[in-house]
């Protein structure tokens, strides 16, 4: 395993900034790791219903403070699109060339997720399952496309992007919120901050391209008052604690976003700034760098894969019957200590799907198309192939 880590290493261009992959990696898991956590199918006669621990036991809520970490991979995301179109420009490659290739990596993945899915509705509704389990089953699976579809929409406008103020969207945020919560304007003036609201770290990652954030006084003024601005939300006006929805709460921070998790996102992406030397450091070891680099090769795949990860785990399971935290009603400390039990089974049936639908992703770019994350294949006759493939 060492050697192996070592070769990706060597791989590996030394100007490379290693910490922006870890970031996006950190990033990554969190969100699996908060859905796996913070989400729960319980059992109701032939019928799943969707139920989270953060309803039962409020306690948990700093919970969802360390897993929603979206604002962390639009930082990331805002960073590396900036800095591709720049080298795309200085090599004579046009707008649509550059859209078109990220878009066809970011998208094709996609494609085997809904197909998958539409079998399995169709498949479930003709064998006479509830409507509503279906219903509550596809849309968890399919709820990630929402982040892709966002994500999608700021890569496109990213040469419009390259020098905006993050304090512009931020400002759209605060006033949207004024209107909807101050003055009781209409509830739909909310999804305009669907835009803005990622717009504010994506436009820090495209600061950060500009080398406007690499003092850590920037770092320390994002953690510092991103930290600040969301606990006087919180407790003075009436924002909830937790940074994702909860079942049954009147109000949630994440759908559309509010002026608190965006605020929360500036923390996040302070933390994230004041890590890269640390992150950096750490990444010179060959086997955390061998892992991050893994990550980032099927880092689509995990992310889309995730919750049908979760849900297969979920129907397996009714085989035995209702299982302690993987059917019942997350309402106690016993349910948390077997849902973290559950984790490896999770990751086992991540794994699976991986296997069978990484390839998607990693022929996303296109035969003879190179990205910059390390790829490394297994030893042949003529030894080991290395490959480095741009992102």
């Amino acid at each position: 395993m060492r050697q192996g880590a070592e070769r990706v290493g060597a791989a590996t261009p030394a100007d490379r900034d290693r910490a922006v992959d870890a970031l996006r990696a950190a990033a990554v898991l969190g969100v699996v790791l908060g859905h796996w956590l913070v989400t729960a199918l319980v059992a109701d006669g032939r019928a799943l219903r969707t139920a989270s621990p953060l309803q039962h036991m409020p306690w948990l809520t700093p919970v969802s403070w360390l897993f929603q970490t979206l604002a962390v991979f639009f930082l990331v995301g805002g960073h590396v699109a900036t800095r591709s179109l720049a080298s795309a420009r200085a090599r004579g490659i046009p707008y649509h060339r550059w859209l078109t290739a990220r878009l066809t990596r970011l998208f094709k993945p996609v494609a085997a997720v809904i197909g998958l899915w539409t079998v399995a509705a169709l498949a479930l509704l003709l064998s006479g399952a509830e409507f509503g389990t279906v219903r509550t089953l596809v849309k968890l699976a399919l709820s990630p496309l929402w982040f892709l579809v966002v994500f999608a929409a700021l890569t496109a406008a990213t040469p419009l992007l390259t020098r905006l103020n993050p304090l512009w969207p931020l400002a759209v945020v605060l006033h949207v919120d004024l209107l909807r919560f101050g003055l009781g304007g209409p509830s739909w003036l909310g999804w305009a901050n669907v835009a803005a609201g990622w717009l504010v770290p994506y436009t820090l990652g495209a600061a950060w391209t500009r080398g406007e954030l690499e003092r850590r006084r920037a770092g320390w003024i994002l953690l510092a008052g991103g930290a600040a601005a969301t606990a006087g939300l919180v407790a003075w006006a009436g924002y909830p604690a937790s940074m994702v929805g909860v079942p049954g709460e009147g109000m949630s921070n994440l759908d559309p976003p509010t002026l608190a998790v965006v605020t929360f996102g500036l923390a996040q992406c302070g933390i994230a700034l004041l890590l890269r030397e640390r992150l950096r450091r750490a990444m010179r070891r060959p086997v955390a760098w061998a892992a991050v680099a893994l990550v980032n090769l099927s880092a689509m795949t995990v992310f889309l894969w995730h919750q049908t990860a979760l849900m297969a785990t979920t129907a397996t399971g009714l085989l035995a019957g209702h299982l302690p935290g993987l059917h019942t009603v997350p309402d106690s400390l016993g349910w948390v200590g077997a849902r973290l039990l559950w984790l490896p089974v999770f990751v086992l049936a991540l794994a699976v799907c991986w296997a069978a639908f990484r390839s998607f992703e990693q022929g996303a770019g296109g035969r003879g198309r190179r990205s910059r994350v390390v790829r490394a294949h297994r030893p042949s006759d003529r030894g080991t192939a290395v490959e480095v493939r741009h992102v």
